[in-house]
């Protein structure tokens, strides 16, 4: 299991969503959310900003990525 140092770069890195990352890192996702927005906090607050704000656009652009999910579903059901 990697340190929450260690994670956090992962992400900022990777760009990837919470799930994703979790899954790469083979730590659940609760666990992840957790180590981000409680323990980072205090460790780090710079890198705590950076990751606040990916975590921001991804929740930005995920009703988009919901709504191509779902056509697509759709499309394949035709």
């Amino acid at each position: 299991m990697c340190n929450i140092i260690e994670e956090a770069n992962f992400i900022l890195d990777s760009n990837l969503t919470i799930r994703e990352a979790a899954k790469k890192l083979g730590v659940s996702k609760s666990s992840l959310h957790r180590h981000m927005s409680k323990y980072l906090i205090n460790i780090d607050y710079d890198l705590y900003l950076k990751i606040k704000n990916v975590f921001l656009e991804h929740n930005k652009i995920r009703h988009i990525n919901g709504g191509l999910a779902t056509r697509q579903k759709y499309l394949l059901k035709e």
